[in-house]
């Protein structure tokens, strides 16, 4: 076959939702999870979730002045301390904070902020400084640095159907994938198959394409083979979110060699008529974690992992006049695991008297959070990975 014919052949694939080498580069599959290896799991709340509405500071006139008609009535809220409590929407994570399995870190953000859902993400995703554009994010060197092109163990899976900046290297990229099945049927394509079996010069323009077609085959294969391995018994709640966790439980009980998975819930970007919206993506949140924390409990495996949940920043303090909240700043982080050296609350509410044009200000560094997992669960140097040293935490 023709270069110019495989190029159009793979791009009409791509637009069928079959083949997308741009956005999936699977992995050399070696051993499996060892009693060592440590799982990372994080969630991301696109679209800038609104912290104070989520972690509510009950107490505090000057929030109840701000927010006359969104605010969360104090007799509903669900009081964690003296001060803080979770939206009523969040009972079961109040369950893991009872239980000593959630840390919440508030204030957390970066020096010169930006409001831009897609430039602040790349600034979470990069884990660059405001004033500076990195093609790859930390993620996608934590892959670089342990796998040096072709990662024999060590492994990431974005469920979706697209791959994050997060995930991609500068030599290896993870892979994106919904539902094992899925993937490994649009791989079975007759077309894909054969290509997928084709010899080509490793100096041939086209070599990397079909390199990737090769393994992206054969990853999609393995796991789904593993995937059949464990079912999990488990019923969850909680939606698209839901469904995908449950996704990567069955992929972590089956014992696929996979050491991150990133996932994501859009809707966060609630700038009108936010008390119902936000009730029910909450919900949805609660339902979906706490299905998944169960399951990993139950199965025994809870120690192996650690949940990390985000957002891009956080809402303005005060309401706008459309009953909702525009973008701001500094948020909270949720850090779930039986691993926590500092379970409850990591650092004290956010000052509301002290703001940056009506927004909060950031205490910490969300790369000393990175830092953390980097350094005291994945087991790495996190100066290789993030460029500079950030003081840890002192969390896991």
């Amino acid at each position: 076959m023709k270069r110019r014919d495989f190029i159009q052949q793979t791009a009409l694939t791509a637009v069928g939702g079959l083949f997308v080498p741009s956005f999936l580069k699977a992995f050399e599959y070696g051993r499996g999870i060892t009693e060592q290896a440590k799982i990372l799991v994080i969630i991301q709340l696109s679209g800038g979730n609104d912290g104070l509405n989520t972690v509510v500071p009950y107490t505090n006139d000057i929030y109840y002045q701000s927010r006359p008609s969104i605010a969360i009535d104090k007799t509903q809220v669900l009081r964690l301390n003296d001060e803080l409590g979770f939206h009523p929407a969040l009972p079961k994570m109040k369950q893991l904070y009872d239980e000593g399995l959630l840390s919440i870190v508030n204030s957390v953000g970066y020096p010169n902020p930006d409001r831009s859902h897609f430039r602040s993400m790349d600034i979470w995703h990069t884990a660059s400084n405001a004033n500076e554009y990195l093609t790859t994010g930390w993620l996608g060197r934590y892959l670089d640095n342990q796998c040096n092109g072709n990662c024999p163990s060590y492994h990431a899976i974005e469920v979706d159907d697209t791959l994050s900046l997060v995930l991609k290297g500068e030599k290896t990229k993870a892979m994106a994938l919904q539902q094992p099945e899925k993937l490994y049927k649009s791989t079975q394509v007759p077309f894909v198959k054969i290509l997928s079996q084709q010899t080509v010069d490793e100096h041939s323009p086209a070599s990397y394409l079909y390199k990737t077609l090769a393994e992206t085959v054969s990853s999609a294969e393995y796991i789904y083979s593993k995937a059949k391995v464990q079912k999990s018994s488990s019923t969850y709640d909680g939606g698209e979110l839901g469904n995908r966790l449950k996704t990567v439980a069955e992929l972590i009980l089956s014992g696929v060699p996979t050491q991150v998975y990133y996932l994501s819930i859009a809707g966060f970007d609630t700038h009108i008529r936010q008390t119902d919206t936000h009730q029910r993506l909450l919900s949805n949140y609660d339902e979906a974690v706490s299905s998944f924390v169960q399951d990993l409990k139950s199965s025994g495996l809870l120690d192996k992992v650690m949940v990390m949940t985000f957002s891009e920043f956080g809402r303005r303090v005060a309401q706008n006049a459309s009953n909702g909240t525009d973008h701001g700043t500094a948020n909270n982080v949720f850090l779930i695991g039986k691993n926590l050296k500092k379970a409850g609350f990591y650092n004290k509410a956010s000052q509301l008297t002290t703001l940056d044009d009506g927004d909060l200000l950031h205490e910490i560094d969300f790369r000393r959070i990175y830092a953390d997992l980097l350094k005291k669960w994945l087991n790495v140097d996190s100066r290789q990975i993030l460029g500079q040293d950030f003081a840890e935490l002192g969390i896991i």
